[in-house]
């Protein structure tokens, strides 16, 4: 299939000044069980945002959404709205799980995260479901690379993660189903039989 090049998403030097500055933010994270430095997996997130179709403001926010989270919480949330404006800041909050230390408990983390995609705009729904195809893909990836005990990284284990995802991906498809609610299914699919 080939994109249509009037959609095809112009990116421009607030892409590349959101990758420095993401690149810069999560400098000492890595990923939970691989140890790959973080930013593959913001890297990874922004191209799926990018092959679906998301405008700029969505791929900065693809590269962005787990900084309010992870690094800063308030002073990131200004940062990122002063850097690339109130529709980023906007993408990212909504995908901001909880920013608090301590964390809330889990259960009711993730319900309130379902609940706020339910009303959630197509940016925020298309940036959230890329971030969670590409955790679930590194999942089953780290699952074909000999890791038998996966699930013990995950505060859910198995069954509340995979709760996590079928839940998200019922209310995307509530709201029209795409590509990546589709495929981030079939990466479940697969996770389910493991």
């Amino acid at each position: 299939m080939t994109l249509n090049p009037e959609k095809t998403t112009k990116l421009s030097n607030r892409f590349e000044q959101a990758l420095v500055y993401a690149t810069r933010l999560h400098a000492q994270q890595v990923r939970k069980g691989s140890g790959v430095p973080y930013i593959s997996h913001l890297l990874s997130v922004a191209a799926l945002v990018i092959e679906d179709g998301g405008d700029e403001d969505e791929a900065i926010a693809a590269l962005l959404h787990d900084a309010i989270e992870d690094q800063g919480g308030d002073k990131t949330r200004q940062e990122i709205r002063e850097k690339f404006g109130e529709t980023v800041v906007n993408i990212v909050n909504a995908c901001t799980d909880a920013e608090v230390i301590p964390k809330p408990p889990w259960q009711a983390r993730k319900q309130n995260y379902i609940e706020k995609m339910r009303h959630a705009s197509p940016q925020v729904r298309r940036v959230s479901m890329a971030d969670k195809l590409h955790n679930a893909r590194s999942i089953l990836a780290d699952w074909h690379r000999g890791e038998n005990d996966i699930w013990s990284r995950f505060t859910g284990g198995r069954e509340g993660t995979l709760w996590y995802y079928r839940s998200l991906i019922e209310v995307n498809r509530q709201a029209g189903s795409n590509f990546l609610t589709e495929e981030c299914g079939r990466v479940v699919k697969q996770l389910e039989q493991i």
